[in-house]
Order: C-alpha cells, then structure tokens, then sequence
C-alpha cells in the first residue's frame, strides 16, 4: 500500500504514516522512490494499537 492510501485506512495523515515507518512500528519496502506497506501489516498495527482517534 502506498502511504496515501495507509494514512486514508488508517485515518491519520501522511506524515503521521512516514512517522510510523520512521520510528519502526509500521514495515515498509522502499520501491525506487516510493515506500509501499504491506497491506497486512497496517491490519496487524490496527488491531495491535487500536484505530487512531481524530483531533
């Protein structure tokens, strides 16, 4: 999943999902240019972490 479409999931914005890789709690692939998540892991750190409350 590109980070777009894993901060629309997830609810929360892009640099919160670069945040999330960055920090090491969500894996990422780098692909050229582009990080991709595989799409199991944002299912695990949802069900892990809870859906994220809006601010």
């Amino acid at each position: 999943m590109t980070i777009a479409e894993v901060a629309a999931v997830m609810g929360v914005s892009k640099m919160d999902v670069y945040s999330s890789v960055h920090k090491g709690d969500l894996p990422a692939i780098r692909e050229g240019r582009s990080l991709r998540v595989p799409e199991q892991a944002v299912h695990e750190y949802l069900r892990e972490h809870g859906a994220p409350t809006p601010s």
